[in-house]
Formats: structure tokens, sequence, C-alpha cells
């Protein structure tokens, strides 16, 4: 899977499925709302946006889906 900045993506949530943008892949630490993620390039994290609240989020890539 190879995820690209702009790509509609997917995620669980206790909601449900969520959906939105990716916004920015991370492969260095980074802190997003006050919280760390420690992202790597064995595993990269995801900035991605809420298509129903436009609220932003870090996902690992593997917890993504296209489309």
């Amino acid at each position: 899977m190879a995820i690209s900045q702009g790509d509609t993506v997917s995620w669980n949530t206790e909601q449900g499925k969520t959906h939105g943008k990716a916004v920015e892949k991370k492969t260095k630490e980074f802190q997003l709302k006050k919280q760390t993620f420690k992202a790597s390039d064995d595993e990269p994290f995801w900035i991605v946006e809420s298509d129903k609240t436009g609220a932003q989020a870090a996902h690992k890539e593997s917890t993504l889906e296209q489309g």
C-alpha cells in the first residue's frame, strides 16, 4: 500500500469507520495536540483530516486503508 499526500483514506474509530484525507507523512518523532508520536521509516504515521469534522489526528500508516 502506498499512500500519498492528498489521498482519501479511512480508519476505524469507536464510532465506526471514518473517512478523510492524508495530509502529511511523518517518519520522525513528532507532536500533535500535545501528544508525542514515535514515527520511523519502518513505521510511518500520517496526519489525517476527517471529512466529517475537519479535525486532524495522527494514525500509523498500517491502520489506514485507501479509499
